[in-house]
C-alpha cells in the first residue's frame, strides 16, 4: 500500500491519554491505583443544566442546527462574556462547535499557512504543539522560567518573532502550570502583538477557576486593536463540569469567524442541538454552583500545595488558577528509584504508577520534561491518600 500522510504520521499521541489508558487498565485489573491524570472536574453537571438538555430532547430539538450554532447559544455566549470579562461581541462574531479542542484546530487552520510560525510558551497544553503541526505550522517554543512564575515575558516574546511569525497561542490561566498573567503583563504582550501584527489565539477556558481573589483579565478586553487580532476560545467543559457535552466556542472579528464557519460547514456541519440547549442554560442560568466548585478547587489547592511541599525532596509550584499543580523533579533527575534511573518526567511517572500506584501526568509532552502534573479535580480523600503514597514511595525508594 502507498504511504500514509507524512504530516499525519508526524503527529504524536497525547501523553495525557497514554498515562490515563494505562491507569484505567490497571484499575480494571483490580489494582488499587489512584489517578491524578485527566483534566476533568469530578463534579456532576449542575442539575438545571442537565434539565435543559432533557427538555431539549422532550421538545424534539434533535435536528440539524446552523453551522455557527443556534442564535440562542451564541447570544448566551455574548451575554456571559460581557458580564464576566467586559468583552462585547455580537452573535455574528461567535461560532459554537464540538469542544474547545475542535475549535482550536479550526481556528489554526483558518490562520496558518504551511511554514508559518506560531509562538507557544512552555509549559504548554500537550495538544497545542501537535495542533500547530497538524495545520502545517511551525511551533516556536518559548521556555518560561519558574522564577518568572512560568509565564512568558514581553521581552521573551519579542525575541522570537521573525518575518514568518503569524500567531501566538496564549493559554491563560494555563494548563499545566495553573498560573495566570496579570493585566499589566498581558498589556505588555498585547502591545508587541499589535506592533508586529500578530494574531493571538487566547484560550481562556479556565478563566473562571481563579484563586486568592485575583481578578481575571480577558486578552480581548485590552483594547480594540488587540481585540481585532484576538480569537478568544472558551467552552463549558471545565467551568460547568460538562466535558462530555462537547461544546466549545470561538469569538473574534467577523472576517475571521466567517472563514472558520466556511471550514466548519464542510467538516462539522453543526453541533449537537441538545448540547447547545444545555450550554445556553449554563451561560444564562444561575452561576451559584460554579462558584461552589471554584471554592472547592481552591480548598484542595491549598491542602495539596502545603502537604506536597512538606515532603522531603519535593517541590510544588503553587497554582493561581485551574485545577492543576506542577511538581518539580529537579532533585530526582539522575537518581535511581526502584531500579530505574530517572532521566525525565516520563521515567518518574512510569515508576510512580507501577510502584507507588499513583497516576500523574508527565509533562515531557508539555515542553516541561522535569515536571509532572497533578490534577486536584479529585476528592480530598484521594488527594490525601495519593500524597500519603508519594511520601511512602520516596521514603522507601
Amino acid at each position: 500500500m502507498k504511504a500514509l500522510s507524512a504530516l499525519a504520521q508526524s503527529v504524536q499521541a497525547s501523553t495525557t491519554i497514554t498515562i490515563d489508558t494505562k491507569f484505567k487498565k490497571m484499575r480494571a485489573d483490580g489494582i488499587d491505583v489512584i489517578g491524578f491524570g485527566m483534566g476533568e472536574p469530578d463534579f456532576p453537571t449542575p442539575e438545571h443544566i442537565k434539565q435543559a438538555g432533557i427538555r431539549a430532547i422532550q421538545e424534539n430539538q434533535t435536528k440539524y442546527t446552523p453551522t455557527p450554532g443556534t442564535l440562542a447559544v451564541r447570544q448566551a455566549v455574548c451575554k456571559r462574556m460581557l458580564e464576566d470579562w467586559g468583552v462585547s461581541y455580537t452573535p455574528e462574531e461567535v461560532t459554537v462547535t464540538g469542544g474547545a479542542k475542535h475549535i482550536l484546530y479550526t481556528v489554526l487552520k483558518t490562520l496558518v499557512n504551511p511554514g508559518d510560525e506560531v509562538i507557544l510558551p512552555a509549559p504548554y497544553w500537550v495538544s497545542y504543539y501537535e495542533l500547530i503541526k497538524m495545520v502545517g505550522g511551525v511551533p516556536v517554543v518559548v521556555t518560561t522560567k519558574e522564577e518568572n512564575g512560568l509565564k512568558m515575558t514581553a521581552e521573551e516574546l519579542k525575541g522570537v518573532i521573525t518575518p514568518k511569525t503569524k500567531a501566538l497561542i496564549l493559554n491563560n490561566p494555563s494548563n499545566p502550570t495553573g498560573m495566570m498573567y496579570s493585566k499589566a503583563a498581558l498589556e505588555a504582550i498585547a502591545a508587541i502583538c499589535v506592533e508586529e501584527d500578530l494574531y493571538v489565539v487566547s484560550d481562556e477556558i479556565y478563566g473562571k477557576l481563579t484563586f486568592d481573589g485575583q481578578i481575571y483579565t480577558s486578552f480581548a478586553s485590552l483594547g480594540e486593536e488587540i481585540k481585532r487580532r484576538t480569537i478568544l476560545v472558551n467552552g463549558v467543559s471545565k467551568t460547568y463540569a460538562m466535558t462530555g457535552w462537547r461544546i466549545g466556542f470561538a469569538a473574534g472579528d467577523t472576517s475571521i469567524i466567517k472563514v472558520v464557519n466556511n471550514y466548519l460547514s464542510h467538516c462539522m456541519s453543526g453541533t449537537s442541538a441538545i448540547s447547545q440547549a444545555a450550554a445556553t442554560e449554563a451561560f444564562l442560568g444561575s452561576q451559584e454552583e460554579i462558584e461552589k466548585m471554584r471554592q472547592t478547587f481552591e480548598e484542595r489547592r491549598n491542602y495539596m500545595y502545603g502537604r506536597m511541599n512538606a515532603i522531603p525532596g519535593v517541590h510544588a509550584v503553587r497554582p493561581e488558577a485551574t485545577f492543576y499543580m506542577l511538581m518539580n523533579l529537579d532533585e530526582m533527575i539522575g537518581k535511581t528509584l526502584y531500579g530505574k534511573e530517572i532521566h525525565n518526567a516520563d521515567d518518574f511517572a512510569e515508576v510512580f504508577l507501577e510502584k507507588g500506584l499513583v497516576a500523574v501526568i508527565p509533562c515531557t509532552g508539555f515542553g516541561a520534561p522535569n515536571y509532572v502534573r497533578w490534577s486536584f479535580a479529585v476528592s480530598m480523600d484521594n488527594i490525601k491518600a495519593g500524597l500519603d503514597r508519594l511520601e511512602k514511595f520516596l521514603a522507601e525508594a
